[in-house]
């Protein structure tokens, strides 16, 4: 039986929403009269896919929504008619879906957060929490704009931190293959010859053989092994207590460590800016701005930091005494707050980590780039000459 979605008015003027599950949609207009109440909107309920979406939609979608959407509604457009158009331009289907369901639901008398709320995985809680400070204030289209602006500087984070990991994972894949397939098919085709040879072995010749023999012998139960060994890691990682020990493990890593402290500093003091410059609550801010941290360290920081402000402290204190935020950062922001201006100290501050990121992502790459090629070079190479070492006695024995 179908769902039907209606809003309809009561005899004292009040708006109600529902839904409710009828053949018809004239059975459910005859329940609503019943029921004394006056039809407004009523439809089929829309097929909810705010569950399977999300990786189909691109941060760089919602960014051209939001600004498109800021323009509209500066330019004096009603809100049902700018969302109508957005969806009808979107070139992503699921995105076109999401942005018609959320017209359909301000048009059935809710608000535009509470209708974007419904999609979880499209609109986040920085998303809709600044988009209700908006809608409260008067100035949505300020509060998209600066949405949009954020999501930008975030996704161009993103990207330069995963362009830092690119080089490294190819080169290693490359390494890995390269040395399995020697150790597969190349080394035991050399065995066979030395065997028949009868020659005495060098010591790193019978290392790479007895290397090729386990390959060969117990691959599978290695490849099983290591799949165990990643669900493992991931099934620990989703505890608590793992995961704040692989992230704490993770910040301290040489030359990573620091581009992910520094990552993570500019996600946070520019996602926290923005809250508290759009007139989000400083302590919902830090509970948003800690779920979208990324890491469980920076997360406990930040919550124990509103755990102070809550009961009445300052951000700073809390955030020095983690240990996670550099001096310069914990300083700056206790200026900010001291002189009001917080909002507009977080920003400088992202925009400086902005850049360190950006240096940090140089050096890593730099540095990595040798360290594989060497790693490459040390063992196929030493691979190589660990086969060809006793041709060169084979060779002496056929000339002699």
């Amino acid at each position: 039986m179908p769902v039907f979605s209606y809003s309809a008015r009561a005899v004292s003027g009040e708006l109600r929403t529902g839904e409710i599950e009828l053949p018809t949609r004239d059975a459910v207009v005859g329940y609503l009269r019943r029921q004394r109440l006056v039809p407004v909107v009523v439809r089929p309920k829309p097929r909810d896919i705010s569950i399977t979406i999300g990786t189909g939609i691109k941060t760089r979608d919602v960014v051209i929504f939001t600004r498109q959407f800021a323009t509209m509604i500066n330019s004096g457009l009603p809100l049902v008619q700018s969302l109508s158009i957005l969806a009808e331009q979107s070139e992503n289907k699921a995105f076109k879906t999401v942005i018609a369901q959320v017209q359909q639901d301000v048009e059935s008398g809710q608000t535009l957060v509470e209708a974007m709320r419904r999609h979880p995985k499209v609109f986040t809680d920085l998303y809709t929490n600044m988009v209700a400070a908006g809608e409260t204030g008067g100035i949505l289209d300020v509060i998209l704009n600066r949405l949009a602006i954020f999501l930008e500087k975030n996704d161009a984070l993103g990207r330069k931190i995963k362009s830092a990991m690119v080089y490294p994972a190819v080169m290693l894949f490359v390494v890995i293959a390269a040395t399995t397939i020697l150790l597969w098919k190349v080394v035991p085709v050399f065995a066979t010859i030395f065997m028949d040879a009868g020659l005495a072995l060098p010591l790193p010749t019978r290392v790479v053989l007895a290397l090729s023999t386990f390959l060969q012998n117990y691959f599978l139960l290695l490849l099983v092994a290591i799949i165990a060994a990643g669900f493992a890691l991931r099934a620990y990682y989703r505890t608590p207590g793992g995961q704040l020990a692989i992230d704490r493990l993770l910040l301290r890593a040489p030359v990573l460590g620091p581009l992910l402290r520094k990552s993570a500093v500019s996600r946070f003091t520019r996602t926290l800016g923005t809250l508290v410059s759009s007139g989000v609550s400083i302590v919902e801010g830090l509970e948003i701005t800690a779920r979208t941290a990324g890491n469980r360290v920076i997360h406990d920081a930040v919550m124990t930091s509103r755990a102070s402000i809550a009961g009445g402290a300052t951000i700073s204190q809390p955030l020095k005494e983690s240990g996670v935020f550099p001096p310069m950062v914990v300083q700056m922001i206790n200026v900010g707050e001291q002189t009001g201006g917080l909002d507009e100290m977080l920003s400088k501050i992202a925009d400086f980590y902005d850049d360190e990121v950006d240096t940090a992502v140089t050096a890593l790459t730099s540095i990595l780039e040798p360290i594989m090629i060497v790693v490459m070079g040390v063992l196929i190479g030493g691979m190589v000459i660990a086969m060809y070492m006793p041709m060169f006695d084979l060779m002496d024995a056929v000339q002699g």
